[in-house]
């Protein structure tokens, strides 16, 4: 993947060593975004603990958490770190397509902020933690990314290159998307009267669309925006999503697998709805919520 030369977006804030204090892996709010189950697979490997108990604990809050306010904005990161430069670029990317997107159909869409932050940081969701991976608080409406998820995602889930991390980002912010055509609102009303089961397919539904929404960024960005994709970089983004699968992921943190309790879909879900947003190019080839089948 090539961006060189493409713009940085002015959204980008860096707490990073400031300090957010706060443990444990719980967030409240809406959703845990892409790198959840990421972490409910590693610590389980490394704690010995059940990584659909993590889940739980990391998913299990409607409350919405307490809202943090932040005292005087965050600076941007520095001019000279390649990774954050990287991460405000894709940022860029993803305001232009959605914003031509929501343009298309007479909407004004608001681009959310990127928070890159180190160990712990407190959110409009709760505390949030680089262990819980990549993830949107629709609270604040921000992204939240510790850098080093992506050393996890390379070395750990097998899932290397830019084009795989950049696929990351417009998945988190495919639940900006959401929040803002008032998808999240919705589901969260349908959750609400839901038994476990009905909740965990209504929150598969929410994970494939926003990698649907990935794949329309990727499909009209490079469009519209000129960037260079290398051989071999849609099958890394296809692979990030196959390598977080629920089934991929409890066959190697237990080695069985129970479908009753994804909440993020099965690899070849994911895949399936990647490549649906990459060839269709629409909100409406994305809608997850029509009919039985995935």
């Amino acid at each position: 993947m090539r961006m060189d030369g493409q713009e940085e977006s002015s959204n980008v804030e860096d707490v990073r060593g400031m300090g957010g204090g706060g443990g444990g892996f719980g967030i409240g709010g809406r959703g845990i975004g892409i790198g959840g189950i990421a972490v409910a697979v590693i610590a389980g490997w490394i704690f010995g603990i059940n990584p659909l108990t993590l889940l739980g604990m990391m998913g299990g809050s409607d409350g919405g958490g307490q809202v943090v306010q932040q005292q005087g904005p965050a600076p941007a990161p520095p001019a000279n770190d390649t990774g954050a430069k990287f991460v405000s670029q894709v940022l860029r990317s993803t305001e232009q397509v959605w914003t031509d997107v929501f343009r298309e159909s007479g909407r004004t869409y608001q681009a959310p902020k990127l928070v890159l932050f180190s160990g712990s940081w407190p959110t409009a969701c709760g505390q949030g933690q680089a262990a819980m991976g990549p993830f949107y608080c629709p609270n604040d409406q921000k992204v939240y990314i510790d850098l080093r998820f992506y050393k996890v995602l390379e070395q750990r889930l097998g899932a290397p290159g830019q084009f795989a991390q950049a696929y990351v980002v417009a998945h988190e912010v495919g639940h900006h998307v959401q929040q803002q055509l008032g998808i999240m609102d919705k589901v969260d009303a349908l959750r609400g009267r839901s038994g476990e089961a009905q909740a965990n397919a209504l929150s598969v539904r929410v994970e494939l669309q926003a990698d649907c929404f990935a794949g329309i960024w990727a499909a009209r960005s490079q469009k519209e925006n000129g960037w260079r994709l290398d051989p071999g970089d849609i099958e890394a983004a296809l692979n990030a999503a196959s390598q977080i699968g629920d089934d991929t992921l409890q066959k190697k943190s237990q080695g069985m697998v129970v479908p009753e309790t994804f909440t993020h879909g099965s690899s070849a879900q994911r895949v399936n709805w990647f490549k649906r947003g990459v060839e269709g190019g629409s909100v409406e080839r994305c809608n997850t919520f029509e009919g039985r089948d995935l």
